[in-house]
């Protein structure tokens, strides 16, 4: 009995290899230039439609173009390689904490409302918006399902941008996003620049409107940890959260430097 067991797992094992090579043999094949986009777009279409994309999603994602310019964005990321002080000059800190104190106070009654609902209090949500969009003045003008859809074909990253370019299929065929819709270099869209999943996951309305924007980030770092009450300087309990925002270091730091700025401290993130 032991050995029948063991043959009929081997057997599943077997299958379940088979069928994961299958499914590598069917799936669209990535590219490290604009030569094979318009055939991947195709085949990745048909696979979209066969787990249930529907056409306008589809149709949209047959409009695409590939995106040079996202490509040229995607590989020279270099301000993150920069110190903690090279970064918040070249993203103009001391202007986002000036502009971000007084946005606190103006809007106070709203980031009450926020830090009520999420724990979430106004200097790091203040301070992401400006360093994502200058307080929604520069949310971008690239064509975001071409973006996510250049990427999700690049060989870079694609596992990452497939994740996304379903999640922005999803939203069209929701009506929540369009094949127009403009977003940045790789597909953030709206105030604090949300990617595809996370709308689907933490996204609370429009998200050009600012007051959705600001309830949908804190609804990300709610998600992510944060707590109520706790610190979110390096070291701290809610750095974490900041962390799940953005991968690089820097930035994290300059949110969490920033932030503490807003919320009325000083100093400087170690």
């Amino acid at each position: 009995m032991v050995m029948a067991r063991e043959i009929v797992s081997a057997a599943v094992v077997a299958v379940a290899l088979l069928a994961g090579l299958d499914d590598k043999a069917d799936a669209a094949q990535c590219g490290s230039s604009s030569a094979g986009f318009e055939a991947w777009k195709r085949e990745f279409a048909e696979e979209a439609r066969g787990k249930g994309v529907g056409a306008n999603a589809a149709a949209a994602l047959m409009q695409t173009n590939y995106a040079g310019a996202t490509i040229a964005a995607d590989r020279s990321q270099r301000s993150f390689g920069l110190s903690l002080d090279q970064f918040l000059a070249k993203r103009g800190a001391t202007t986002i904490v000036a502009r971000g104190r007084s946005l606190k106070q103006s809007q106070a009654a709203l980031f009450a409302s926020i830090q009520q609902r999420y724990g979430v209090p106004a200097g790091p949500l203040i301070a992401i918006w400006g360093m994502e969009t200058g307080f929604g003045s520069q949310r971008g003008n690239q064509n975001m399902l071409s973006s996510i859809a250049t990427l999700a074909y690049d060989c870079r990253r694609q596992e990452f941008f497939t994740e996304q370019l379903y999640a922005a299929l999803k939203l069209i065929d929701r009506g929540v996003l369009s094949g127009a819709t403009r977003g940045s270099m790789h597909g953030e869209v709206g105030q604090t620049q949300f990617m595809p999943k996370n709308i689907l996951a933490y996204g609370t309305g429009n998200l050009d409107v600012a007051a959705n924007a600001l309830n949908s980030t804190a609804n990300f770092l709610r998600a992510h940890g944060w707590r109520a009450g706790a610190g979110y300087q390096p070291g701290e309990a809610n750095f974490a959260a900041i962390e799940a925002w953005n991968a690089a270091g820097v930035y994290q730091k300059a949110i969490a430097l920033m932030g503490r700025q807003i919320d009325g401290g000083a100093g400087s993130a170690d």
